[in-house]
């Protein structure tokens, strides 16, 4: 009998260690990471010798959740009328357009900008060694 109920307890254990892993993502965890997806995919981009020189002239896309011009950021670069027979941009402007949309709709209340400076998207911080 205490065998069966170790066992059981441990069956319990495991199932909510299994369910706190399989939580779905919240607002702010699910804008970041696909922040981050974006600003790397369009560095990628940016230095790939395969893709069409149009590229060059794309408006930059460095990515801060925490800056209300991000908003902005997103508006231009998925609205600009160039490279749009590239495959590799018209894929980058869907995940914008998602994030915009991620953005204005489901995590409105949930996201705080803490800055409202648009240079700061322009030229974006190295981060340190």
């Amino acid at each position: 009998l205490d065998t069966m109920k170790m066992l059981l307890s441990l069956i319990a254990l495991l199932s909510a260690a299994q369910l706190a892993r399989a939580a779905p993502p919240t607002c702010y965890s699910r804008v970041l990471s696909l922040s981050k997806e974006i600003t790397e995919s369009f560095k990628e981009l940016q230095t790939s010798k395969a893709v069409d020189s149009c590229v060059e002239t794309l408006p930059r896309l460095y990515l801060d959740i925490h800056n209300y011009c991000v908003l902005a950021k997103l508006r231009d670069f998925v609205a600009y009328p160039r490279c749009d027979t590239v495959p590799e941009v018209n894929e980058l402007k869907e995940k914008a357009r998602s994030l915009y949309t991620i953005l204005i709709s489901y995590c409105r209340r949930d996201l705080v900008f803490l800055t409202d400076d648009c240079n700061a998207l322009e030229i974006p911080i190295e981060p340190s060694i």
